[in-house]
């Protein structure tokens, strides 16, 4: 079917190569694309709120992610079958494009959740820096599904459909004085920024950081939407599944949030449904209601007139946005803060620093350890980390092999570098 919402310059590829001879949509292939790599399916063990593998209920980046792609499609859908808006069955927004931009949204993400990404980002701060957004735009143009490392060749529709920040790192250090903790991408990536705005400069209201990170095409709007949806209400059900949220410990922090919990109230609901043990009946019927929560308004800025993608924004139903960012704030306050968790966090951090530390002094510094010229990483990375011209490029190489660990081969990694009592043939066959 003809969609006139896209023309040549969103399904344009940067290697300049035609989708005419696929049978699928060009959407369709960069989703397809995404769904075949080991990288996504790295995402099944890597930690959403609880670290992956303690019980096989709890959500995971992978589950995260279909979900959020779920969401997203549900939300395109709903845009097209809205009475009186803009879109038509000839004129839409393409949720297989909506798909493969919210499955690739966290692929970035390192092991241990956002203290991996912390970590990472602290142990970058002379090269560049760690952003999880940053490093997914780096896996899609220049890491993943092509055996060349010259990763798979998106779309510009499909690349800045994850492009959720717009500003450089040196930007961002300019701005606040000091190197940021996130909501970057890497000075290399200008290029890629450059190719996706097609070839045009920010005016200069849409200066470096929040402003100009609000700048985004409506496929990214709607992932971002989705991705809060699923936070804000999955992640609930997993906190009360796993004891870490209870009807207690909700009225405590309403209490000392002055926040309302009576009937009717969003905290006063789901206090109901965990009493009547239908948590999860609860948050479908809220993400029901948070998709049907938005609707399309005109825009009009520097890109709106080369694609439609930046002629329509993303209007919320301001109630439904004051509920999410409710249950955000209430899940990380009392679980994602917890001295559990934290417990955790701080042990995904260290061993991620150790990690960095002997793979950094072996092949960053490109030094021996002990005197020794001990091979710690597989052959083909070791080579690549070789041959790159200087100690950044080195760096960020070590870097790309740790965030693509998963939580178990970090955890494995590091046992068996530095637990005398860990290792064996068939580990390390395994």
């Amino acid at each position: 079917m003809l969609n006139r919402f896209y023309g040549a310059f969103d399904t344009e590829r940067r290697s300049g190569v035609s989708d005419d001879s696929d049978y699928r949509t060009p959407f369709q292939i960069d989703r397809d694309r995404v769904l075949h790599t080991p990288t996504f399916r790295r995402l099944q063990n890597k930690t959403q709120v609880f670290w992956s593998g303690e019980y096989d209920f709890y959500r995971t980046r992978l589950t995260h992610s279909l979900e959020v792609a779920q969401i997203g499609k549900s939300i395109s859908y709903w845009l097209k079958s809205r009475s009186g808006g803009p879109l038509g069955d000839d004129f839409f927004i393409d949720p297989d494009l909506v798909e493969a931009v919210c499955l690739s949204h966290d692929l970035g993400h390192p092991p241990f959740g956002h203290a991996g990404e912390r970590t990472l980002n602290h142990l970058m701060r002379e090269h560049g820096g760690f952003e999880g957004n940053a490093q997914t735009l780096r896996l899609l143009t220049e890491r993943i599904f092509s055996a060349k490392r010259s990763g798979m060749d998106p779309t510009r529709a499909f690349l800045d459909g994850v492009l959720k920040y717009k500003s450089l790192w040196t930007e961002m250090k300019s701005v606040t004085g000091e190197a940021p903790e996130n909501h970057f991408i890497y000075d290399s990536q200008h290029e890629y920024l450059d190719w996706a705005m097609g070839g045009n400069d920010f005016p200069l209201e849409l200066n470096p950081g929040a402003t100009r990170d609000k700048f985004k095409s409506i496929e990214c709007q709607i992932m971002d939407w989705a991705d809060d949806t699923a936070y804000s209400l999955n992640d609930l059900s997993d906190s009360v599944r796993a004891g870490f949220l209870n009807i207690e410990k909700i009225e405590a922090w309403a209490e000392k949030c002055s926040e309302a919990t009576g009937e009717g109230t969003p905290l006063g609901d789901l206090m109901k449904s965990i009493r009547r043990k239908r948590v999860d009946p609860f948050v479908g019927k809220r993400i029901g209601r948070y998709i049907q929560s938005t609707w399309l308004e005109m825009d009009l800025n520097f890109l709106s007139s080369s694609t439609n993608r930046y002629r329509y924004r993303l209007a919320i139903d301001e109630s439904v946005k004051a509920e999410s960012a409710l249950f955000k704030r209430l899940a990380f306050e009392v679980v994602f803060l917890s001295p559990q968790l934290k417990q955790l966090e701080h042990k995904g951090s260290r061993m991620l620093r150790q990690l960095w530390e002997v793979l950094g002094e072996r092949y960053i510094a490109q030094g021996t350890i002990d005197g020794q010229d001990f091979q710690l990483l597989p052959a083909d990375t070791a080579a690549e980390i070789a041959s790159a011209p200087d100690e950044p490029a080195r760096a960020r190489l070590v870097c790309d092999f740790l965030a693509g660990m998963t939580d178990g081969y970090a955890a494995r990694t590091y046992k068996r570098l530095f637990s005398p009592d860990f290792g064996s043939i068939g580990d390390l066959i395994g």
